[in-house]
């Protein structure tokens, strides 16, 4: 302003004062014009100058954002609104001339008391809203962690936003953001790009003949008995496989069996879940994991989850090997750039439970910013599923028994089901997750995990046949994973069911063995039993029929009354219960159960479930649905609510 008032001035005294001699006119009329232009020049330099820096001030943009964003075959346009309220008028002109004369004053007054500016004032010429989204996006990038976590908060409570302004936040923030903001319940998806396109398969080539190129590069020496005989499995069925689709014949030698138990079954489907549960197996091993993702395994375990969209349990398995290289923090890097962030951001907010879980698993274990525990395979999160700004005050323990699951035991009680029928692989008789969908409700300060493990009737029907897992080798298997997830760090319940109790008794013996394990002694608040065979079952007595009990498998026959394996294990838990004053509570079944199409047992007698300490309750159930309330006034659920409240009263209160 006063540079445009000297300029109107320096005209007037030219236009108005008498004519000196040429000469000196001539001379003066340069040095007016020279002075003009000058101060123009410089003052125009010097705003330019300030601008730049105070929008790279403001300003911090990831530059490799550029280059994965030229990979990309979208662009983002700002839109318009229809708004003729907000149409670039008069005001708008006015607004922005305001703002410029207030930049002026800002910067005389900083020439004068020589002060920094403050960074509301650095985007003062950014229109409001566009404003916070970069702010936000430098702050999520902050050096102080509590910054950090507000501005992803902010980002996911952000309701008013246009889609151009998700897209800046997904274009340009950094994976630790992007994570945070999958993590966050109330996250809008667009804040999540589509996953890079996949590349081409080779010619004459197809994703089932792929996958078993991955699994066979994978090291196959040093290997543990069962993940020889998974990868073996399914190298020698993909063979068969595409033998038969390039020569229009079926073979069902050699370990082809399992194909003939389901001639309805898609062969190339059947090989693909062979190949997955053989990789699950190998995702186990760091090294293995590494391998994978330089093989492209990534994106073919993409591929393959985009196919089998139908498809829950390939799904699954896939999620089981992308949580499991979670685990890796060096491959967090290349797990985000592969674009499955968006996938996992979409599945955690799924209304199925164990699709939700196991997403839950995967981001868990990519959040090194709020979660410093790590859920290995066969540990999965029911609550919380997302950051939370709710203390986690205790954790409660979800075990399952004989032929049971994560989540598919814990469901509410629907008919009747055959202890042998694997009621997982039909997701219409699956109804929900009580623990994940009642008692998180109840008491939300509470961390809900479900331990998962394999489990077979018969050695026929084992998943490894070499495997033979005993109670004391499964105890110390899922002690070491809970202890990597944390548990032990504050108060915990353990809930069990038939045959899970037993292992949470040996958990916990061999737990008092070893001073790193001691918290999770001292944390131990209560015990729930759910008709644990404390002294036996008649289960192993039983070999009628020949396809499930001929030839029991090893936790069978564990469980037969007579093994002297079960009552030492009583007879010490009994003893070191009593001397850590552990809370029981116990509930048994008094109705039988059907075994097979021929047999009506009573698994676990009365006399059986009786731990010999704590209160022991009688339930007019069978031994699959002791576990299984009906409702959520049901009195099984009430009064284990009400078990896990008195147990942890003063920890919830603090």
């Amino acid at each position: 302003m006063s540079l445009a008032a000297y300029c109107v001035i320096c005209c007037r005294r030219m236009g108005t004062s008498t004519p000196p001699p040429k000469s000196s006119t001539y001379w003066r009329d340069i040095r007016n014009i020279i002075k003009l232009t000058g101060s123009l020049i410089l003052g125009g330099s010097l705003f330019i100058t300030y601008e730049v820096l105070a929008l790279k001030k403001s300003l911090t943009l990831d530059t490799q954002v550029v280059e994965r964003e030229k990979m990309k075959s979208y662009i983002y346009v700002h839109t318009v609104s229809l708004d003729k309220t907000e149409n670039h008028g008069i005001t708008y002109q006015a607004r922005k001339e305001l703002h410029k004369a207030v930049r002026k004053v800002l910067a005389t007054s900083a020439r004068i008391f020589r002060g920094p500016f403050a960074d509301t004032f650095s985007t003062v010429d950014i229109e409001d809203h566009d404003c916070a989204v970069w702010l936000l996006l430098r702050k999520s990038r902050s050096d102080d962690r509590a910054a950090r976590l507000q501005a992803v908060q902010e980002m996911s409570e952000a309701r008013h936003w246009h889609d151009y302004q998700y897209r800046i936040i997904a274009q340009a923030c950094d994976m630790r953001t992007l994570t945070g903001l999958a993590r966050s319940e109330e996250s809008d998806l667009r804040f999540f790009l589509h996953p890079p396109p996949l590349p081409s398969l080779k010619e004459d080539s197809s994703t089932e003949e792929e996958l078993r190129h991955l699994l066979a590069s994978l090291p196959q020496t040093d290997l543990d008995e069962c993940i020889q005989c998974f990868t073996a499995l399914a190298l020698s069925e993909s063979s068969q496989s595409l033998a038969a689709q390039k020569g229009g014949l079926w073979c069902f030698g050699g370990n082809g069996l399992p194909y003939a138990e389901s001639f309805g079954e898609v062969p190339s489907a059947t090989v693909e879940m062979f190949c997955l549960e053989a990789l699950v197996k190998h995702s186990e091993i760091p090294t293995h994991c590494d391998k994978i993702e330089a093989n492209g395994g990534l994106q073919l375990l993409q591929r393959l989850y985009q196919l089998h969209k139908d498809c829950p349990k390939v799904q699954r398995n896939i999620m089981r090997i992308l949580g499991n290289m979670a685990l890796n923090e060096h491959l967090h890097s290349t797990i985000v750039r592969s674009g499955w962030v968006s996938i996992l951001a979409e599945a955690v907010k799924s209304q199925h439970v164990m699709e939700a879980s196991h997403a839950a698993r995967t981001l868990a274990n990519l959040d090194r910013e709020t979660v410093p525990d790590k859920y290995q395979d066969g540990v999965y999160l029911l609550h919380p599923l997302y950051r939370t700004s709710q203390p986690i005050k205790a954790d409660v323990l979800f075990i399952h028994g004989l032929m049971g699951a994560a989540f598919k035991t814990w469901r509410q009680q629907d008919n009747d089901q055959d202890l042998t029928e694997k009621v997982s692989e039909d997701e219409t008789k699956y109804t929900t997750c009580w623990p994940k969908s009642w008692l998180a409700r109840d008491c939300p300060a509470l961390r809900i995990i479900s331990v998962e493990y394999d489990t077979s009737l018969s050695d026929w029907r084992a998943r490894c046949p070499t495997e033979r897992k005993s109670i004391a080798f499964r105890s110390n298997e899922l002690l070491r994973k809970l202890r990597a997830a944390g548990v032990g760090d504050r108060p915990v319940i353990w809930v069990s069911h038939s045959m899970g109790g037993l292992l949470v008794k040996k958990m916990l013996l061999e737990a008092s063995k070893k001073p790193e394990m001691s918290t999770i002694i001292n944390n131990t608040r209560g015990i729930i039993f759910y008709s644990v065979p404390h002294h036996g079952s008649h289960l192993a007595e039983y070999s009628v029929n020949i396809r499930y009990l001929l030839f029991p498998s090893l936790e069978v026959k564990e469980l037969s009354k007579d093994s002297p394996a079960l009552k030492t294990l009583q007879d010490d838990f009994l003893e070191f219960a009593k001397d850590k004053n552990f809370q029981v509570l116990s509930f048994v079944e008094t109705l039988p159960t059907y075994i097979g199409s021929m047999i009506k047992l009573h698994v676990v007698p009365l006399e059986s479930a009786d731990l010999g300490l704590g209160d022991l309750i009688p339930v007019d159930v069978n031994h699959l649905n002791i576990c299984k309330p009906k409702t959520k006034d049901a009195f099984l659920y009430q009064r284990t609510l009400q078990f896990i409240r008195d147990a942890l009263a003063k920890d919830l209160e603090n």
